[in-house]
């Protein structure tokens, strides 16, 4: 028998990883616990070195009154139905949500968990439910020391109404016991001990190894290839051509990547083949000087800039940047007649469900995706480019098929951080205090070909983080900074270069342009770059209340610990599929 918990709040828990038993009471999403005292806590966030395989458990296992240590970590299977990111909107693991997505959720199902098992005690002893309390895994009657252990309840508490959303009742923050404290993580035995299985780990019988060679040219199609030297390499099967890529299937990757190495290839470089980095720098600065649109506006900084002491003017770039993952992009596919499994480390399981079943041909129930851990995602496993090439290449084979990239392929076609040029613009009073601050930030748009309707009157706002804030985000990401008079445009340049959400988003090029041009500002009021921050922080913010703290030696000493910390802002979109190029304009 397992115990089954509903899910507050209206959401309904259907099926969980692994409760596939006649006997269930009804199905669970996130616990799992068995007549052996088993507990199985379902996962729904992917584990990419960041912990959720720790953090998740720990809020269930906190309401649940039970030990990190007695519980089995499972990844959940593909179903925005149940395991959707409110705060995103579709099952992803990204934007630095999951705990803030799901701290009052996991909790909840945990506490009402924690209330059915001991009501199912309390009714076994003719007791008062409130006679008794949880810990480690058991009931405990106050009055007697009569113990059960949750296995023991499990069949009874199944039986048992599962109590409305508003009669729960969450423990109070003093009473925690795991939550804010070190705990030891639940994937580090495995990972020591080589059990834990990312996906370029993945094996099944028959499995066949492919290496690719995609165009090194954004927007570069494939035009011919001469495969007689590439199959005259022992233990390769076959040589399998995409739209803008060729591949190699082999037995094993010393084959595969010998025989990509001898393959004759010719490119159709297409409309970016001359494109260099001067032109993009030269492209941002030149649009850098045309109108945006606004994306926000405080106060009246024409008539501010107007009146101002000191202007100071600066133009800053960021360039691209990959996300050089450790573990390079990878996925396991097995194609049948009736059946597609994905093994893949992927930050978005229902979008690799959905791609596949698009490639396969197949219904998205036939589509079974198995999420391994991933080997750092940083955002870049959110997108299926190689899900899509993963199904391509095992429909050609008929065989089941592993990819995998190249770590020169990985950084050279990595989805990466969009460049910026910025361009600010700011006034002093005499006495050199910051009255007004203009800011054009140009950009390739992050939402544009993910889900446009994110791009609202012509602003990317998840391209503004740190600067503006996101519609609907819960930490208001403005630029931590009380000016009076600000004023912020935005400008879409679409480079050919393909962009996606890199860890902190845009908040690192932002910070980078926003705080070096504080130190500029500082310098010319000629005064401390620390005590002019201090001026100007928002009362309000965590980093204002951090920086107040005398945690920084003016001799040049060590900063001393407790930073504050910064959350980032999301949105709901749809679930995406990236393109890998645009064309220069």
């Amino acid at each position: 028998m397992l115990l089954s918990i509903a899910f507050p709040g209206g959401l309904r828990l259907a099926s969980a990883a692994g409760a596939s038993t006649a006997d269930d009471f009804a199905p669970n999403a996130f616990l799992r616990i068995g007549r052996d005292g088993r507990i199985a806590l379902i996962v729904c966030q992917v584990e990419m070195g960041q912990g959720t395989y720790t953090s998740m458990p720990m809020l269930i296992a906190e309401e649940l009154e039970v030990e990190l240590s007695q519980v089995h970590v499972e990844h959940a299977p593909p179903d925005d139905r149940l395991y959707a990111n409110p705060l995103i909107g579709f099952q992803v693991t990204g934007g630095s949500t999951s705990v803030r997505a799901f701290w009052k959720p996991l909790r909840e199902a945990g506490a009402a968990a924690r209330m059915l098992l001991v009501d199912a005690a309390a009714q076994a002893w003719g007791v008062e439910p409130s006679s008794c309390h949880a810990g480690k895994g058991y009931v405990i009657h106050n009055g007697t020391g009569r113990m059960a252990d949750y296995g023991a309840l499990a069949k009874k508490a199944a039986t048992l109404p599962v109590p409305a959303a508003d009669k729960i009742v969450l423990k109070d923050p003093k009473d925690f016991t795991l939550i804010g404290t070190p705990a030891k993580r639940l994937d580090t035995p495995d990972k020591v001990n080589g059990k834990a299985q990312f996906g370029i780990d993945v094996r099944l019988p028959g499995l066949k190894i492919a290496a690719i060679a995609i165009c090194p040219v954004p927007g570069g199609k494939l035009k011919a290839v001469n495969e007689a030297k590439a199959l005259a390499v022992k233990g390769v099967h076959q040589v399998v051509r995409l739209d803008d890529a060729v591949a190699v299937v082999a037995d094993h990757m010393g084959a595969a990547r010998k025989g990509l190495a001898a393959l004759d290839i010719e490119w159709d470089a297409g409309p970016n083949a001359k494109v260099s980095t001067a032109d993009i720098v030269r492209e941002l600065d030149t649009a850098s000087q045309k109108p945006g649109a606004i994306a926000r506006k405080d106060g009246d900084v024409e008539k501010a800039l107007g009146g101002a002491a000191k202007k100071i003017e600066a133009v800053y770039q960021v360039p691209f940047l990959a996300h050089a993952t450790m573990e390079p992009m990878n996925c396991t596919v097995h194609l049948q007649k009736d059946r597609c499994d994905v093994w893949a480390p992927t930050q978005g399981p229902l979008v690799a469900k959905m791609v596949a079943s698009q490639v396969a041909g197949m219904a998205p129930d036939k589509v079974h995706v198995h999420t391994t851990l991933l080997g750092c995602g940083l955002g870049r496993r959110a997108a299926p480019d190689f899900i899509v090439e993963g199904v391509i290449l095992s429909k050609a084979a008929g065989k089941p098929v592993k990819l995998v990239w190249s770590r020169e392929e990985d950084i050279q076609h990595d989805l990466f951080r969009p460049a910026t040029c910025q361009r600010i613009t700011a006034g002093l009073d005499a006495e050199g205090r910051l009255t007004a601050w203009s800011h054009k930030v140009v950009t390739p748009s992050l939402m544009k070909d993910i889900e446009p309707k994110a791009v609202v009157n012509g602003v990317d706002f998840m391209s503004l983080w740190g600067l503006a804030d996101f519609p609907g985000s819960p930490d208001n990401n403005n630029i931590a900074y009380e000016i009076p008079n600000f004023f912020l445009e935005f400008l879409i340049d679409d480079l050919p270069i393909p962009v996606a959400p890199w860890r902190s988003v845009q908040n690192a090029p932002n910070a980078f342009v926003t705080e070096s041009f504080i130190d500029e500002l500082a310098a010319a009021a000629g005064k401390d770059p620390l005590a002019f921050r201090l001026g100007l922080l928002k009362r309000t913010c965590a980093p204002a209340a951090c920086s107040r703290r005398p945690r920084v030696r003016q001799a040049g000493g060590r900063p001393r610990p407790g930073a504050g910390r910064w959350a980032s802002p999301s949105t709901r979109v749809s679930a995406p599929i990236w393109p890998r190029w645009r064309t220069f304009p």
